[in-house]
């Protein structure tokens, strides 16, 4: 819910900034900016909330804690990338890649009813599925919307 948040606030707010600076609404850098910050702020959670983000990687999977910081690098180059007019479609693609890869940990820890912020698995549970499923359909529409040159 927290990164919605900061989606939506984001774009709000950077869509007033450019208004006031340009005299003009640019809708998909307004979008771009609130996907960066997005993005930004989920970076954190993965140097912040590490160990809770490895409980979200199948114990199979080795190097999790290496895997949860590289992740949270791969969101900050993307932030930086998508905003960035000679990089923003590749960076586009790879985020929207990206949302897809990471959709089985989100699944694996709703099944495992994992808390990542708590390091405990008294999370949501599979309810929160119900959310977190159209949220990356949201992320990725919004990524395409926004960045992808028709």
């Amino acid at each position: 819910m927290k990164p919605l948040l900061v989606l939506l606030i984001g774009f709000a707010i950077s869509l007033v900034a450019i208004k006031i600076i340009t005299k003009t609404y640019d809708y998909k850098l307004a979008a771009r900016i609130a996907m960066s910050l997005m993005l930004l702020f989920t970076a954190i959670g993965h140097f912040v909330f590490t160990k809770g983000m490895t409980m979200m990687i199948p114990e199979i999977i080795p190097y999790k804690e290496l895997i949860v910081y590289a992740t949270g690098f791969v969101e900050i180059s993307l932030a930086i990338g998508i905003l960035i007019p000679k990089y923003s479609s590749l960076g586009a693609w790879v985020l929207i890649i990206f949302f897809i890869v990471l959709l089985p940990a989100n699944i694996y820890a709703a099944i495992h009813n994992i808390n990542y912020q708590n390091e405990t698995f008294d999370g949501h549970g599979l309810s929160y599925l119900w959310f977190r499923i159209p949220l990356q359909i949201l992320f990725i529409f919004w990524t395409y919307c926004s960045t992808i040159r028709f």
